[in-house]
């Protein structure tokens, strides 16, 4: 974030002391800092500390208590509070866990790689996410949320799925580590996720398919995705291993293809009829989505 993005310096206060009742630190009843305390902890004006607890009040945070000073609310209303200070620190873990997973793969992210992300203690992640299972289908149902299910959907089977598919393409090429994350004989409990498998069922219940077939329809589409999917996260995680982009290691490949002249004299003349062949997941993605809509439409039709 840059310096002209940054919350005013009140603000970046009063967010502070929400992190801290939200962690515990600050418990119902207990006196926040003064605003003096505050002037001087982050060596602002007297006013700047003022305006943050007057908003805090203002938002039923804390409360002024005669003779004792402010301090933090209690009853309903300052629950309320609380509760939406954690929905925004538990926020702020996912996101930080889907940088880490974006940058660096799935491999890498830990609790401890967050936390040291956020600038906290590994610890007090628990305090909003059970574990990193719990973190990983969070994850999953940020991810999928910036590609959401439209509000109206088309009708038919088919346009269903394809709309379904071209969807999970997009949250798979924006987020390659998800193709790893939801193993398909292990699902996970994704609310995202379910919402795609409801809008793909419901289409297949229209056409009179069995149960079972609608199973395989629904893994068999979903699957396809996947399958592609993985790849992206594969590449990426050879260029980290080894420097190189996709082209410069097919051209260090010379061993190979010897071999290949030796043993395989028909691929080998593939290979020079093909010439310069590019490796594109998403032309891959498009020549196969037709075919496979095509295929499932001699099942159900």
């Amino acid at each position: 974030m840059t310096p002209a993005q940054q919350p005013p310096p009140h603000a970046r206060i009063a967010a502070d002391i929400q992190r801290r009742i939200a962690d515990g630190k600050l418990r119902p009843g207990e006196r926040v800092p003064s605003t003096r305390q505050l002037a001087r902890d982050w060596n602002v004006a007297l006013a700047t500390a003022a305006k943050a607890l007057t908003l805090l009040a203002r938002e039923g945070v804390v409360v002024a208590e005669p003779r004792v000073g402010t301090v933090v609310a209690q009853g309903q209303r300052a629950a309320k509070a609380r509760s939406a200070t954690s929905d925004v620190a538990r926020e702020r873990v996912v996101r930080a866990a889907i940088e880490i997973a974006d940058a660096e793969g799935l491999s890498e992210l830990t609790m401890r790689a967050v936390a040291e992300r956020l600038g906290v203690a590994t610890m007090s992640l628990y305090r909003h996410v059970e574990s990193k299972d719990n973190l990983l289908v969070l994850m999953v149902d940020a991810a999928y949320a910036e590609f959401p299910l439209p509000a109206e959907q088309p009708a038919g089977w088919r346009p269903r799925l394809e709309m379904s598919a071209r969807l999970q393409w997009a949250a798979y090429r924006a987020h390659p580590w998800m193709a790893g994350a939801v193993p398909l004989t292990r699902p996970v409990a994704s609310a995202a996720l379910l919402a795609h498998s409801e809008s793909v069922i419901d289409a297949l219940q229209r056409t009179g398919l069995d149960p079972t077939t609608r199973m395989y329809v629904q893994i068999l589409t979903y699957s396809y995705v996947q399958g592609i999917a993985a790849h992206i996260e594969l590449e990426q995680r050879a260029r980290t291993a080894t420097g190189l982009t996709h082209e410069e290691w097919m051209s260090g490949q010379e061993e190979f293809l010897r071999a290949v002249a030796t043993s395989s004299p028909a691929f080998l003349r593939h290979l020079d009829e093909l010439g310069d062949f590019d490796m594109d997941l998403d032309r891959l993605f498009e020549f196969g989505l037709g075919p496979l809509l095509d295929g499932l439409a001699k099942v159900i039709d």
